[in-house]
């Protein structure tokens, strides 16, 4: 049974779902926010693709349990699964900072973003995945160069 108010309506949440945008201005910025295909995500697929490594991009992973994961990028026969975190949304230790308005909503929303990070490795890394994460900032040289590390190895180990 739903809470209703007294003309019959639904009741009012004290605080709305999702905060307002301060002006339209930054409303346009955060709708044009990708979840994927990231100017990062696609110049080191770019860079590897021209290494002559083949992935799928944006790839579902159905792990036991009914764990569900989406790596940006995945070496499906190596089991290697990539991913490009944003500096903001995943709280980067270099660049990540505390929200300065409407931190009830986006404090507990980077903490849920970081904890869901944490239990993504946890699951693949149990089913024999290896785990590669890159910051968004990272030069794309060594982005390449850890993920090729990774690939390699998962390579050898087969």
């Amino acid at each position: 049974m739903s809470k209703t108010d007294s003309a019959g309506g639904a009741a009012a949440d004290p605080r709305p779902t999702y905060p307002a945008a301060a002006n339209a201005g930054r409303s346009r910025n955060m709708r044009a926010n990708r979840r994927t295909d990231t100017k990062p995500e696609i110049a080191l697929r770019k860079a590897l693709h021209a290494r002559g490594y083949r992935y799928r991009k944006d790839f579902r992973l159905d792990l036991p349990g009914g764990v569900r994961v989406r790596p940006d990028i995945v070496f499906t026969a190596r089991k290697v699964a990539v991913f490009v975190d944003g500096c903001f949304w995943h709280v980067c230790p270099e660049h990540g900072r505390e929200p300065t308005s409407n931190e009830w909503y986006w404090t507990p929303k980077l903490r849920r973003n970081v904890e869901r990070d944490r239990a993504a490795d946890a699951a693949l890394t149990a089913n024999g995945w290896q785990v590669v994460r890159l910051w968004e900032h990272e030069p794309l040289p060594s982005a390449v160069a850890a993920v090729a590390a990774a690939v390699d190895q998962a390579s050898i180990e087969l």
